[in-house]
């Protein structure tokens, strides 16, 4: 797949994931009449529906990264040469600002607009290391022994971690900052980012080197997405 492929595939699947993210974050607060519980319920499976649909839609073309530490964990498992990280990276936050802008639009608001809602602290920071480490460790294990369940169990874990983080699982510095630019029932405070991203930064290096110990290196002959097949991965557990 070309290069311009992939970084069109990323830029358009991190808009439509944040359209999906603010959009159903805007609707579920506008019908939730207040309940905060009922518009996270919403929010949370909306969200999950939505990235499986973008994951299965635009995985065979880029990846389907979406999200700056799972392109970052790519880099660092050989599975995406370093001359396309920062393209990568740009364009996921470029498309992130795009899908916050479609998403405004769709509701009536103004395109960019700080937010006002905190998320800080260290439980929340902690939240973040913990959701963004949980994500790494579902890419890589799933992608490396049962490939194909990969996009639902990705989806499944980020449904599941808006409840059991108290940070509602941003884990994504691209959705992070763009998330910053609406004061909305998704949005973040501006000055609250920094403490997200390097949280997100230093759990996806963790699960990084955790799970890339736990599963056995992929073949030579793996795909550009790093993934084995099972028959695959049993043999070489066997070796180890």
């Amino acid at each position: 797949m070309s290069f311009a492929r992939r970084i069109v595939a990323e830029g358009l699947g991190t808009a439509m994931l944040l359209a999906v993210v603010v959009g159903s974050g805007i609707m579920a607060e506008r019908l939730a009449g207040g309940n905060v519980a009922i518009a996270l319920l919403a929010n949370a499976i909306a969200t999950g529906a939505g990235l499986i649909a973008l994951i299965l839609m635009f995985g065979t073309i880029s990846g389907a990264h979406f999200n700056p530490v799972v392109t970052l964990s790519e880099a660092a498992q050989g599975n995406l040469p370093g001359r396309e990280v920062l393209p990568y990276i740009a364009i996921q936050v470029a498309g992130a600002f795009a899908g916050v802008a479609a998403a405004h639009g769709m509701f009536g608001e103004p395109l960019f607009y700080a937010s006002e809602h905190a998320r800080t602290g260290a439980a929340q920071w902690w939240s973040e290391c913990v959701a963004t480490f949980g994500l790494i460790a579902v890419i890589i294990g799933c992608s490396r022994s049962r490939p194909a369940v990969t996009p639902f169990a990705v989806a499944a874990y980020i449904t599941a971690a808006y409840w059991f983080t108290s940070s509602t699982s941003f884990a994504n510095p691209a959705v992070t900052l763009a998330r910053s630019a609406t004061n909305t029932f998704a949005g973040i405070r501006p000055v609250d980012a920094p403490g997200f991203i390097l949280a997100q930064l230093a759990g996806a290096a963790a699960a990084t080197a955790v799970f890339c110990w736990l599963y056995p290196a992929v073949p030579a002959n793996a795909t550009v997405a790093g993934t084995v097949a099972p028959g695959d991965f049993a043999a070489r557990s066997e070796q180890q």
